[in-house]
C-alpha cells in the first residue's frame, strides 16, 4: 500500500511509477513518501575508453523512504556557485572537493536556508580518521529507533561496532537518492578508505553541505561547489561539497544529521553494523532480537563458507550460502535454456539505446537496469543494482564462462573496492553492457584488465531471495 503524508510543499515533484514496491509507513518526512526498497542508486561507469566499467557493492536500495516537496522544472538545474567558476581539487585518492578557500561552504544567495551553513559551522571541527571498519550490516526502520538500541547492538558478541544514522530515499536535483545523515567525526570511519581521509570533504559535510558518490556527481554531471536542489519536507539548496563514494552499497549522498533532519529524516532510525569477524546469519537473528518488530536487518556483504563475511568487493555468493546470509531457498540451479536465449535476446535487442545513470528501461538504461530489464524478459526477478547482482550466484572463473554470466568491474577511485559496473557476457570473447552518459548499449570485447572483478553464474533462486530482500 502506498503510503502519502497528506501534506505537500508547493510544486509536486514526480512520482513513482506504478510498479514500485510500497511499505505500508511513511518514514516520518513530509511529502509524497513512498517504499522503493529494490529501487537502489544504479550503479554507473566512469569514462573510459574500454569495455570494463563498474558494479556496486552490497545494494541496499536500502531506504524506503521518498520524500518530496516538489521540484518545478526551472529549479530543478543546479545552481553554479556564487563567484563564478569552482574548480575541483582531486586528492591523490580521486576524491574531488571544490576549490573553495579553507574548504569552506559560503551559501549562495538566493539559495534556501538549511539552517546548518553558519559562520560558526563554515570551518567545522571534525575528528581525524580513525581505524576504518566496513559495514557489514545495516539495520533500518520506518521510525528513530530507541535511542539505546545501537548500544544493545554493540553489545553483541562479533560486533566491532554499531553507530546510529538518519536514512531515507529522497529526490536531489528531481532524481531519488538514498542519503543518509551523519556526524561526520563518527561516520568517516565507516566510509571506503580514500573518502574517509577527506578531511575537507568531511569539513564541508559538517559545515551544511551535501557530499555524493563519485558516480553520481561525474555521471549526472553535478556542481563540484555549486548547488543542487533536495526535496524534503521542503525544497532547499545545498552545496555539493565534493565527490567520494562512502563504500555502503547504494547510498549516494552524505549530508550531516543537523541538515537531514532540516529535511525531515526519522532520527536514528538506521544503525550501521561492522562485524568483521562474526557470523553474519548468526549475527543477524541476534539483532533481530534487540530491534523492534518490523525493524529491516540486512547483511550488506557476501560470505565466505565459514559464515563470516569475505573480502570487501568479492563477487559471487559463496557456497552453502547462496541465497544470502540470512537465506534458506534452494540454490544450484541454472537458467533453463529457453530463459538463456530469452535474456540474451532480450539485452542484444537494447543495443544502441542510450545510456542514462539510474534508468532500467525499455527505452534507456544504466549498467544493472540493463542487467535487471533483460533477465525480467526472460521471467527472471533480479535486484536492481549491481552490488546485488554480485550475489545472485556462484562466483565463476574465467576460463569457465558461459554465455549469460554476469561481469562485475571496479572503477571508482574513491572506493577501489566498490563492485560499479556489471556486464552480460555473451560468449566467444564479447560483452554487452551499457557502458556511460554519452554512450548508448554495446557489444565489446571481453574486458579481463585491471578493474574485472570476477564474474556470477546466475542462479534465479538465488536472484529472486536477493531482488526480494526488502533492503536491497
Amino acid at each position: 500500500m502506498l503510503t502519502r503524508v497528506a501534506r505537500r510543499a508547493a510544486g509536486g515533484g514526480p512520482r513513482p511509477g506504478p510498479r514500485a514496491w510500497y511499505a505500508p509507513r511513511a518514514w516520518g518526512i513530509y511529502g509524497s513518501v513512498t517504499s522503493l526498497p529494490v529501487l537502489a542508486r544504479a550503479c554507473a561507469r566512469r569514462a573510459v575508453a574500454r569495455p570494463a566499467g563498474p558494479a556496486a557493492l552490497a545494494a541496499l536500495a536500502l531506504f524506503g523512504v521518498t520524500a518530496t516537496a516538489g521540484l518545478p522544472a526551472a529549479d530543478a538545474a543546479s545552481q553554479q556557485a556564487a563567484g563564478g567558476h569552482v574548480v575541483g581539487v582531486p586528492a591523490a585518492s580521486g576524491v574531488l572537493v571544490p576549490a573553495v578557500p579553507g574548504g569552506s561552504l559560503l551559501q549562495p544567495a538566493g539559495a534556501v536556508p538549511t539552517g546548518a551553513v553558519t559562520p560558526a559551522a563554515r570551518q567545522a571541527d571534525v575528528a581525524k580518521v580513525g581505524k576504518l571498519m566496513r559495514v557489514d550490516i545495516l539495520v533500518v526502520s520506518n521510525d528513530a529507533l530507541p535511542a539505546t538500541t545501537a548500544a544493545r547492538v554493540a553489545g553483541l558478541p562479533g560486533v566491532q561496532a554499531a553507530r546510529a544514522v538518519d536514512a531515507a530515499r529522497i529526490q536531489v536535483n528531481g532524481k531519488f537518492v538514498a542519503m543518509l545523515g551523519v556526524d561526520p567525526s563518527t561516520f568517516r570511519d565507516f566510509a571506503a578508505g580514500p573518502t574517509a581521509r577527506s578531511s575537507q570533504l568531511w569539513q564541508n559535510v559538517a559545515a551544511g553541505g551535501i557530499a555524493v558518490s563519485y558516480t553520481m556527481g561525474q555521471q549526472d554531471k553535478l556542481p563540484l561547489g555549486g548547488t543542487v536542489q533536495v526535496a524534503g519536507k521542503q525544497l532547499e539548496s545545498l552545496r555539493v561539497g565534493g565527490f567520494g563514494t562512502v563504500g555502503i552499497g547504494g547510498v549516494d549522498a552524505v549530508v550531516s544529521a543537523q541538515v537531514a533532519r532540516s529535511l525531515g529524516f526519522p532520527v536514528g532510525n538506521a544503525i550501521m553494523v561492522s562485524a568483521p569477524d562474526a557470523k553474519i546469519a548468526s549475527l543477524v537473528r541476534k539483532i533481530k532480537a534487540k530491534v523492534p518488530h518490523g525493524t529491516l536487518v540486512e547483511p550488506l556483504v557476501s560470505t565466505a563458507a565459514t559464515g563470516r563475511p569475505t573480502a570487501a568487493g568479492t563477487v559471487g555468493a559463496s557456497a552453502g550460502n547462496q541465497a544470502s546470509p540470512v537465506g534458506t531457498g534452494q540454490t544450484g540451479a541454472t537458467l533453463t535454456t529457453t530463459q538463456l536465449i530469452a535474456m540474451l535476446k532480450a539485452a542484444v535487442s537494447r543495443v544502441g539505446l542510450p545510456y542514462v545513470w539510474g534508468a532500467a528501461g525499455p527505452n534507456s538504461f544504466d549498467c544493472s537496469g540493463l542487467v535487471q530489464w533483460s533477465f525480467a524478459q526472460a521471467g527472471i526477478l533480479m535486484p536492481r543494482v549491481a552490488a546485488d547482482q554480485a550475489r545472485t550466484g556462484p562466483a565463476v572463473p574465467v576460463s569457465q564462462l558461459q554465455p549469460g554470466d554476469l561481469l562485475f568491474y571496479h572503477t571508482d577511485p574513491t572506493a577501489p573496492d566498490y563492485v560499479s559496473h556489471v556486464a552480460i557476457y555473451l560468449g566467444k570473447g564479447l560483452e554487452v553492457q551499457a557502458p556511460e552518459p554519452g554512450e548508448d548499449v554495446q557489444i565489446v570485447p571481453l574486458w579481463l584488465g585491471s578493474e574485472f572483478a570476477g564474474a556470477v553464474q546466475v542462479d534465479p533462486a538465488i536472484a529472486a531471495q536477493v531482488a526480494g530482500n526488502p533492503v536491497g
